[in-house]
């Protein structure tokens, strides 16, 4: 259709979709709705600079500090705490301001993993986590990487727009677990076991519902037609 800007590559739409990426905060407020799916506007780079990007962006120098205070239980407290709340001030940022771009839908759990996995790491050089603990901290992210690989790799889902979800309670749920297990680590090491058992059970819950959920909307994405063809 004239002047409809071209759609952006169907791997990284299928992939947001798949691991509900921004989708408690981003995919909830998109602004074009066709026919029950979200049309959210292009990829574009000027996105970075409007502020929920920008909050998200703000983990990532937050990862590049933790392992400097890393042994220090106040600072690398407060670094987690500063990450947590610009995880929460992303979303509302975007519900409220309307600001909800694809740029944003990838940005946000980028600057999500990089921020765990330098967070994981630098437990585990340092000696306050256990070897057994990274899979029980990353279960959830374990569980996700070979269904990104099958949305962004099969045919069915490519073009497929993204469709509305609400907010993922086994994920919100397997993300405090974890974030209370790295306290544990940090500073409260008696309860570390327990925390890292609970971690692997949240986030073993939150995968299989990812994959669940996908599931059931294979036949869909199956049958929906390419956005520039809309």
């Amino acid at each position: 259709m004239e002047g409809r800007p071209a759609p952006p590559p169907a791997g990284a739409r299928a992939v947001a979709d798949a691991l509900d990426v921004g989708q408690d905060h981003r995919a909830s407020a998109a602004p074009v709705r066709r026919k029950g799916h979200l049309a959210m506007p292009p990829l574009s780079a000027r996105d970075l600079a409007l502020p929920p990007n920008l909050m998200s962006l703000a983990r990532l120098p937050l990862a590049a500090l933790f392992p400097f205070v890393a042994a220090h239980p106040g600072p690398a407290l407060a670094v987690l705490c500063c990450a947590g709340i610009t995880d929460v001030l992303d979303g509302w940022l975007a519900r409220r301001s309307g600001q909800v771009t694809r740029m944003g839908a990838i940005v946000d759990p980028i600057a999500d993993k990089v921020f765990a996995l330098t967070v994981v790491g630098t437990l585990l050089h340092g000696g306050a986590l256990p070897l057994w603990g990274i899979p029980a901290l990353l279960a959830r992210e374990i569980l996700e990487l070979p269904l990104a690989l099958w949305i962004a790799l099969s045919r069915r889902f490519r073009g497929a727009r993204l469709s509305t979800a609400s907010a993922n309670i086994p994920g919100k749920l397997a993300t405090t677990v974890q974030f209370a297990a790295v306290l544990a680590a940090i500073a409260l090491p008696a309860a570390l076991r327990p925390m890292l058992a609970a971690a692997a059970g949240a986030g073993a819950a939150a995968g299989i519902s990812y994959w669940v959920r996908q599931l059931r909307r294979a036949p869909a994405a199956a049958n929906t037609p390419p956005e520039a063809g809309a």
